[in-house]
């Protein structure tokens, strides 16, 4: 079945109204008609099945039969920092890594970045982010939409870390010296409900100097003996830990 997201609170037997863009969706792309059913995301990110009792030329009225128990979430919270790549491969990193489990996203200028975002364009490109969250949150089956924030610089970025439990820098270095404890034992030490942010350089990797400002305030992890691409890295990062937390 279909899934959709909606802000509002939804009780089961209480019925709820769906308009805009997924009104659209369920009346001209999907062609439901009364009686079909779908699953339905609140806003306070529980699942739930709902049927379709009423289309109007604006809205879908439905009505929630049946609350949904088992959840599609990892059980930590892992988000995803990443130094601006070029073209188009940060949509590319929030539509899998959203179906991977991220919790959120930080794109970053760092200073290797090629790709620059001028200030005036930041909301659209981040409108664009989160429509493509979105949709891949609710292919996937998720019952949390991740958010997308943008960090102007490593400072802004860096900021943050005091809202995580444990944050780790993808170092290519590390990667070459054979690193390969820091994500695991990260994994280890990480209990339910707690937050990891990982930051990820762009193409060229961090300079020289944003290492050095990193060094003790992050722990470098190295993903593996081989040197990943930036839009590849995040999303090894993700699988390890659905391994890790959802199949052994």
């Amino acid at each position: 079945m279909q899934r959709y997201f909606i802000s509002q609170k939804v009780e089961v037997a209480e019925p709820f109204l769906i308009d805009g863009n997924d009104f659209h969706h369920i009346s001209r792309v999907m062609r439901m008609k009364v009686g079909d059913r779908v699953f339905v995301v609140d806003g306070s990110e529980t699942a739930f099945v709902a049927e379709l009792t009423n289309l109007t030329a604006e809205s879908a009225e439905l009505c929630a039969v049946e609350k949904l128990a088992e959840s599609s979430e990892l059980p930590v919270q892992i988000s995803i920092a990443s130094g601006l790549p070029k073209g188009d491969k940060l949509e590319l990193i929030v539509q899998k890594a959203t179906e991977l489990g991220a919790y959120a996203f930080f794109p970053f200028a760092a200073e290797r970045s090629i790709s620059k975002w001028e200030a005036k364009k930041v909301h659209k490109k981040l409108e664009r982010l989160e429509k493509i969250a979105k949709e891949a949150a609710e292919q996937s089956h998720r019952t949390h939409i991740p958010t997308i924030s943008f960090a102007d610089s490593l400072t802004t970025l860096m900021a943050t870390f005091k809202e995580y439990d444990y944050v780790l820098c993808a170092y290519e270095e590390s990667a070459r010296e054979y690193e390969t404890k820091t994500l695991a034992l990260t994994f280890e030490k990480m209990q339910p409900g707690e937050k990891l942010l990982v930051l990820f350089g762009p193409e060229g990797g961090f300079s020289e100097n944003e290492v050095a400002r990193l060094v003790g305030k992050v722990k470098l992890a190295g993903l593996g003996p081989r040197i990943l691409r930036t839009e590849t890295a995040p999303l090894y990062c993700l699988g390890a830990a659905s391994y890790y937390f959802e199949l052994r």
